[in-house]
């Protein structure tokens, strides 16, 4: 196991595996990089309000989601082309989060196959499915992942259009096209370059939710009003996310976003959040308001690059440790005594950007 003793280790190591343009595929978001920073500005601006003299000799990290139990309430949020910070790809993060005790939500652009990743490991695993074909490609899609034995189906819907990543598109560097990889082939219609998010709409949800019959999520929820209408379309999970940023600019920071849809859907959905998680701290937070679990996308394919499934092993021992101490300054020994009441608005201390909660990391370019 790596000894990497701060998770910012872990990303220094993984920039000197990287190339110019994967490091800046990895670490950068869309245009000005606002909404990339408003992500970790909006953790910034929540302070706790501890309370002492509460017996925290024993703490229980541990959470449930999608009726399984988990060792720290954070999942692996779908990332497309992780070939390219590890070899073993998918099958390296999948494998990781069998170990540590995790789910795995796996992206439905990134390699080996779809049922390679299902068989690397016997964690609980959601699939994650970009569409890229017609409805014919869609229902073998959905066979698929039925018969690999994915437990929940995730569908993306914040990428109607493809974003424009200025930092990536300055490297000229762009992924392999995955939507004809293993995990897409299908003899049907299916465009090898782009999705076809432009067309999805709350009919095409219906309709795959219905044909898939599995626990059903939507990745990419921004208000409550989309929110109340996932409730009202049977959707199971809402998952509060902009995409690391990495799609619209200028959007608020997910945590800014939280407590409308909390509050919205009034408990008649599961709520993931990610954008900006880096430390235990910032799981805490986001339990306290209103999640009931988070999500690593940057941190996740940092670990890999880092040291391949090793390494994200050990980037989630530190997040949990980070966690754990939190929890117990706080005076917690448990996530289900954690409220809002633990949590206060303040000003941030520190410059946002990509890795600002480590501050003696410097900004974007790092080594």
């Amino acid at each position: 196991m790596p000894d990497f003793v701060t998770n910012q280790e872990v990303v220094q190591a993984a920039r000197r595996n990287l190339s110019n343009g994967a490091w800046s595929y990895l670490s950068g978001g869309s245009e000005s990089e606002t909404t990339l920073r408003r992500n970790r500005l909006a953790f910034d601006r929540l302070a706790f309000r501890p309370r002492v003299l509460v017996d925290v000799s024993e703490i229980d990290a541990t959470s449930t989601f999608l009726g399984r139990k988990m060792r720290i309430p954070v999942i692996l949020a779908p990332i497309g082309s992780q070939q390219v910070f590890t070899p073993e790809g998918g099958a390296a993060a999948t494998k990781a989060a069998d170990e540590f005790g995790i789910i795995d939500v796996v992206s439905s652009v990134t390699e080996p196959s779809l049922e390679e990743i299902a068989s690397a490991a016997d964690n609980p695993k959601v699939f994650q499915l970009y569409l890229s074909g017609d409805w014919a490609w869609t229902e073998e899609m959905i066979d698929r992942i039925k018969h690999a034995g994915y437990e929940a189906l995730c569908i993306t819907v914040d990428t109607a259009l493809p974003s424009r990543r200025d930092r990536t598109m300055l490297a000229r560097w762009t992924p392999r096209a995955n939507f004809l990889s293993s995990n897409s082939q299908a003899p049907h219609k299916v465009s090898p370059t782009a999705h076809n998010g432009a067309k999805v709409t709350w009919d095409t949800v219906d309709r795959i939710k219905e044909r898939a019959d599995l626990p059903f999520m939507l990745k990419g929820i921004a208000t409550a009003s989309d929110a109340i209408l996932a409730v009202e379309h049977g959707v199971d999970v809402i998952w509060v996310s902009n995409h690391g940023g990495r799609q619209l600019d200028h959007g608020l920071g997910t945590m800014d976003i939280l407590e409308e849809i909390v509050n919205a859907i009034n408990g008649k959905a599961e709520i993931v959040l990610d954008g900006g998680i880096q430390r235990g701290s910032d799981v805490l937070k986001a339990i306290a308001l209103g999640a009931n679990v988070t999500a690593i996308g940057k941190l996740q394919s940092w670990g890999l690059a880092a040291a391949g499934s090793e390494g994200l092993v050990r980037t989630l021992e530190i997040l949990e440790d980070e966690l754990i101490v939190s929890m117990g300054l706080l005076g917690v020994s448990s996530l289900s005594e954690v409220s809002a009441n633990f949590i206060t608005k303040t000003d941030a201390v520190t410059q946002a950007h990509e890795m600002s909660s480590w501050v003696n990391m410097p900004e974007s370019r790092i080594l």
